[in-house]
């Protein structure tokens, strides 16, 4: 079964906020005023880290290649023929990538922020 460019775009988005989580995750909440002891638990995700790094890397890949690699065998009628849908695709692709590789790459300039 093939995963959609819109599948593949929500699970590496969820993907990259599981990378993150142990980083980016308590200084969000603070930055959101939730503080306490139990913020400091994310950092159990730490281990899994590679494990959500490779699979948002594995699914945006999937959706870059959706959209602009393959080449779309649609009927005159579909909405997958309009150019402005495919543009509108792109574009919702990139508003998801840009900030998933801020939040992958989050430990290279946290120390910015501590």
């Amino acid at each position: 079964m093939a995963i959609g460019t819109k599948g593949s775009l929500v699970a590496g988005a969820l993907a990259a906020l599981g990378a993150s989580a142990c980083c980016a995750g308590p200084l969000i909440l603070l930055l959101l005023g939730i503080s306490g002891g139990w913020a400091s638990h994310l950092i159990a995700f730490e281990p899994y880290s590679p494990y959500f790094t490779a699979l948002t890397v594995l699914f945006l890949g999937a959706a870059f290649h959706n959209l602009y690699l393959r080449r779309r065998a649609c009927a005159l009628g579909d909405a997958c023929a309009v150019d402005r849908v495919l543009r509108n695709q792109r574009i919702m692709f990139w508003f998801v990538a840009v900030p998933s590789v801020l939040l992958l790459t989050f430990p290279l300039y946290a120390p910015l922020f501590y």
